[in-house]
């Protein structure tokens, strides 16, 4: 097979990243089929230890940061996230290396026979085994897996890891988790393992009753970012910031750390991390350390999270994707860029809360282009604006990404900048977009040139 023969492959599944379910059950959602087709593969996620993050904002940055102590203090790390940036391959990394795309292909082929002996298997659940396999076949001291949507019923959720961390939780994905943050915190905390221990950033008190009660009833030690340890920011700049985390109960892991990553939000994950890596060491994992963890925080990396592509013009892009994010980078842009006024690129996916995005953000703009993604579920650019007008603002349209781009770059002077945010898939497309742009391509922004678009085929029907 080549590699966007296994691209096809995979989209020819059930993909409910692309075609949304109308419910979160057991019914859809069958962490039976999963273990039938790992217990066929041999069951290749028993092979390594690892880390479990489930969260709704948060996740990622805490599985980066993670993966990369772990890479730092000298493990072969594994990393798998979802959904990806640039390319599908960015899924499943190997201290920061994609698989590559004959190494996918190859695994790719030889799961096809198994996978068609289990009826109904999802694209989502045959990568998260092709992972576990690539993992298995290349040694690794560690896997850090990200939860891909809630946390009970995911595919993800067949491991038994060193610890279970949630992130912050939020309204999202309310039709299939849950309208209330208790019902939301029920499904997140099912990553939650008897005996296992549990580290969670601050919840509002609702979320974290759940998560308390689920940790009780599981016996499983309970770390509460917020009361356990807490965090002082100290200094902002535009690399990354520092600040001060604290333990209740005295540790070597307490201190000050410089963090390569720039939001105010980053401050409580960096600490969610710090918190992890105690309490992976409280438990016997010596080869974590307050000196690893340091070196790690200080060149950590994440993509299209509060990311500056250019200081001129200033161009910024997160991947912001439901209010409450939304107010996190409204609150950072604040506290970085002070006098700073934005033209802002929005685009959003259909099944989020567009309208409590753009209720946070429009007050922050001074002037709006609204545009789309490549993505299915990619609300148009005219819906788009006519909810702006609604909400008492202008909006601007644009095709796409690049055409937005061209046009905010026109709008823009001193004091003002670019912000692109509302998905992932728009954050994505900016950085793409970004790369293009002007007489010379900007090759100091690292993206996997010439693989950008592993994705053009439309799910199947």
């Amino acid at each position: 097979m080549k590699y966007h023969d296994v691209l096809r492959y995979l989209y020819g599944l059930v993909d409910y990243e692309k075609r949304r379910v109308d419910r979160y059950s057991p019914r859809e959602f069958k962490l039976e089929r999963v273990e039938r087709l790992l217990e066929k593969l041999g069951n290749p996620h028993r092979a390594y230890p690892t880390l479990h993050i489930a969260g709704t904002k948060g996740k990622g940055s805490v599985s980066s940061m993670l993966a990369h102590i772990a890479e730092t203090s000298g493990l072969k790390t594994a990393l798998y996230t979802s959904p990806h940036l640039h390319t599908y391959r960015e899924r499943m990394q190997i201290n920061q290396t994609p698989i590559s795309r004959a190494r996918m292909a190859d695994l790719v082929e030889e799961l096809i026979p198994v996978v068609e002996t289990v009826p109904e298997l999802t694209t989502f659940e045959v990568t998260t085994a092709l992972a576990f396999l690539f993992f298995q076949r290349e040694d690794v001291d560690l896997a850090v897996m990200e939860v891909g949507l809630g946390g009970r019923l995911d595919a993800t959720n067949v491991i038994i890891p060193e610890i279970s961390v949630i992130t912050s939780l939020s309204l999202d994905h309310t039709y299939l988790l849950g309208n209330t943050l208790g019902e939301i915190a029920y499904e997140k905390g099912g990553i939650i393992k008897p005996g296992i221990p549990v580290v969670t950033a601050p919840q509002t008190s609702e979320a974290l009753e759940v998560l308390r009660r689920i940790s009780g009833d599981r016996n499983a030690p309970f770390t509460a970012v917020g009361e356990d340890w807490t965090w002082t920011p100290i200094t902002r700049y535009l690399q990354g910031q520092r600040i001060e985390v604290t333990a209740a109960t005295p540790s070597a892991f307490e201190g000050t750390y410089d963090v390569d990553l720039l939001g105010d939000f980053q401050q409580e994950n960096a600490t969610v991390a710090i918190a992890t890596a105690a309490t992976l060491h409280a438990h016997g994992h010596t080869w974590v350390s307050p000196e690893s963890v340091r070196r790690a925080l200080k060149t950590v990396t994440w993509p299209g999270r509060m990311e500056i592509l250019s200081q001129d013009p200033l161009l910024l892009v997160d991947c912001a994707h439901n209010p409450y994010s939304a107010e996190a980078l409204a609150t950072s842009l604040r506290s970085w860029f002070p006098d700073t006024s934005w033209v802002l690129i929005f685009g959003a996916s259909t099944d989020k809360d567009i309208e409590g995005m753009l209720k946070v953000l429009l007050p922050i703009s001074e002037h709006v282009i609204v545009t789309r993604s490549y993505h299915p579920r990619a609300a148009t650019p005219y819906a788009l604006a006519d909810l702006c007008a609604d909400l008492g603002h202008g909006a601007e349209i644009a095709v796409n990404p690049q055409r937005a781009l061209e046009e905010a770059i026109r709008r823009t002077g001193p004091g003002c900048g670019i912000l692109a945010t509302g998905s992932i898939f728009v954050a994505a497309e900016m950085r793409e977009a970004w790369a293009h742009t002007g007489p010379d391509s900007h090759n100091d922004l690292q993206l996997p040139m010439g693989d950008w678009v592993d994705e053009p085929w439309e799910p199947a029907s």
